[in-house]
C-alpha cells in the first residue's frame, strides 16, 4: 500500500482484492458513521447493516491500512494479560465479562468466515504459547490453571508433545489452544469489507476525518471534499488515529512488530514444520513468533521495525535464529518483508471511551486485534442499537490519557529491539 513494500508484504500480495470504493464527495446521510476500516469498525459496519441499520464507513487510507493488515495473523483468545490479573485491572464485574467475551472471540472469527465464505486461509487447529526454559515453563503452566479454572478447553503439553508438533526442540513445553488459530489477516478484513457492502454498508477510503460538529441532535462528520451526518459514530481507529481522536493514539505507546516470510517449503521440509499449521508464540521478553500459510510458507516475526539499520539487523537475527530452531531450513531466503505498529496500553488491557454523547469506541488491543477486534465491533453494535447498555458492556468507562514519555519509549522499544537481535542467537 502506497508503494511501501514493507507496510502489508504477504498479505498484500496474496490477498484477494478489496471491495471497489472511492473518496467522499458531498453531503449524505446516515444512522451511523463509522470512522476505520479495520477489524472493529469493519465488524461494527456489518452487525449494524444486518439489521437494517443505514452504516457510513471513513477509512483514511485503505481496508486493512493499519494493524488490521499487518499483523502476524494469529486468532488469538484473551490478552497477554494473565486471566486471574484481568479482574484486578478493570474491576470484578467488568474483569469477568471481559473474559467471556474474549474467550469466545475465536469462535466469532470462525462464524464470520464461514457465513460470509470469506477466503482467507483460516486454520482452525489451534496455537501454541511456546516456553523457552524453566521460567516460560511456568508461566503457562500458570496460565493453564487459570484458564482451565475457568472452563477453557486448554491444555499443557510436554517438551516431547510440543517438540512433535512444531519441529523444533527448543521449548520446555507448550500451552495449546484449540479455540484458536491463524489467518490471512488482510484477506479476512478486506472479506469483512466484502460482507458489510453485501449488506449494505457504503464505504469510503481516501476519506480522512478533518472535524466534527454537532448537526441537530446528531453529528456531522467531515473529511476533505464531503460530510456524514448521522446520530452516532463509532470511532476505530486504535494505534493509527489521527485528526479529531489522535489522543487515542497518545494514550498508547507504539511498539514496533516484523514478520519475514520465507519462500514457499519444499514438501519433506514442510512436513516436519508445523505439520497441523498452530500459530506459534514464546515467552520471551523480546518475542518471536511463527506460523505456516497457506502455500507452505514460514512466516517468522519479533519486535522491531525494518526501517534505517534495523531491516538488515532483523533480517540476520532472524536466518539466525530460523537456523537454530529449524535446522532442516538451511540457509532459507526470505520472499516478503514488512512491519507494523502494535499499540500498547499502560495497563495492556482495552479501553472504551466515550467521546461525547452518541460517540464511543474500543481501543488499545495490545497486539491482539483480530478475535478482540472482530468481537468488540460486534458489541458496539449491539450497544448502538440499544441491545446492551453502557452500564453492561464488558469495559468500564474510562477517559483517554496520554501515557508518560511516550516517544521516548518508543525510541528506546525500536533501538533496543535492534540491540538485542544484533548481540542474541549469534553462530
Amino acid at each position: 500500500m502506497l508503494n511501501d513494500p514493507r507496510s502489508h508484504g504477504l498479505w498484500e500480495k496474496t490477498a484477494p482484492l478489496p471491495p471497489a470504493t472511492a473518496p467522499l464527495s458531498g453531503n449524505v446521510t446516515a444512522d451511523v458513521v463509522i470512522v476505520g476500516g479495520g477489524f472493529t469498525g469493519l465488524s461494527s459496519a456489518l452487525h449494524l447493516a444486518e439489521t437494517g441499520t443505514k452504516v457510513v464507513l471513513l477509512e483514511a487510507v485503505e481496508i486493512g491500512f493499519g494493524g488490521a493488515g499487518r499483523n502476524v495473523g494469529l486468532i488469538n483468545g484473551g490478552m497477554w494479560v494473565m486471566p486471574n490479573d484481568i479482574p484486578g485491572v478493570l474491576g470484578p464485574v467488568h474483569g469477568e465479562r471481559a473474559l467471556e467475551l474474549l474467550g469466545g472471540a475465536p469462535l466469532l472469527v470462525r462464524e464470520l468466515v464461514e457465513r460470509h465464505r470469506i477466503d482467507c486461509e483460516i486454520q482452525t487447529n489451534g496455537t501454541l504459547h511456546l516456553a523457552v526454559g524453566n521460567e516460560g515453563l511456568a508461566e503457562i503452566k500458570e496460565r493453564h490453571r487459570q484458564w482451565a479454572a475457568r472452563g477453557a478447553p486448554v491444555q499443557l503439553l510436554s517438551a516431547e508433545e510440543t517438540a512433535s508438533r512444531v519441529g523444533s526442540s527448543a521449548y520446555a513445553g507448550a500451552l495449546f489452544d484449540p479455540r484458536a488459530g491463524t489467518i490471512q489477516p488482510l484477506a479476512y478484513v478486506r472479506g469483512l469489507a466484502r460482507a458489510a457492502v453485501n449488506a449494505g454498508v457504503t464505504l469510503h477510503t481516501g476519506s480522512a476525518v478533518v472535524g466534527t460538529e454537532r448537526d441537530g441532535s446528531g453529528w456531522k462528520v467531515r473529511t476533505a471534499n464531503g460530510a456524514v451526518s448521522a446520530k452516532w459514530i463509532i470511532v476505530a481507529t486504535d494505534a493509527y488515529s489521527t485528526g479529531p481522536w489522535e489522543k487515542v493514539r497518545t494514550e498508547q505507546v507504539h511498539l514496533p512488530y516484523f514478520n519475514f516470510a520465507t519462500v514457499p517449503l519444499g514438501d519433506n521440509i514442510r512436513k516436519s514444520i508445523l505439520p497441523n499449521c498452530e500459530g506459534c508464540w514464546d515467552t520471551k521478553e523480546i518475542l518471536s513468533s511463527f506460523r505456516m500459510d497457506k502455500a507452505g510458507r514460514l512466516i517468522f516475526g519479533s519486535v522491531g521495525a525494518l526501517r534505517n539499520t534495523g531491516y538488515a539487523i532483523h533480517r540476520a537475527w532472524a536466518k539466525r535464529s530460523l537456523k537454530r530452531l529449524f535446522p532442516q531450513l538451511g540457509d532459507i531466503e526470505f520472499e516478503c518483508a514488512w512491519y507494523g505498529k502494535i499499540g500498547m496500553t499502560d495497563d495492556a488491557v482495552p479501553r472504551f471511551h466515550k467521546f461525547a454523547e452518541n460517540v464511543v469506541g474500543f481501543s488499545g488491543y495490545n497486539g491482539r486485534g483480530i478475535a478482540p477486534g472482530t468481537a468488540f465491533g460486534k458489541v458496539l453494535a449491539n450497544h448502538v442499537l440499544g441491545g446492551i447498555s453502557e452500564e453492561d458492556l464488558p469495559l468500564p468507562l474510562t477517559e483517554p490519557r496520554d501515557q508518560s514519555f511516550r516517544a521516548v519509549r518508543e525510541a528506546y522499544y525500536e533501538a533496543g529491539a535492534q540491540i538485542a537481535h544484533f548481540a542474541t542467537a549469534r553462530f
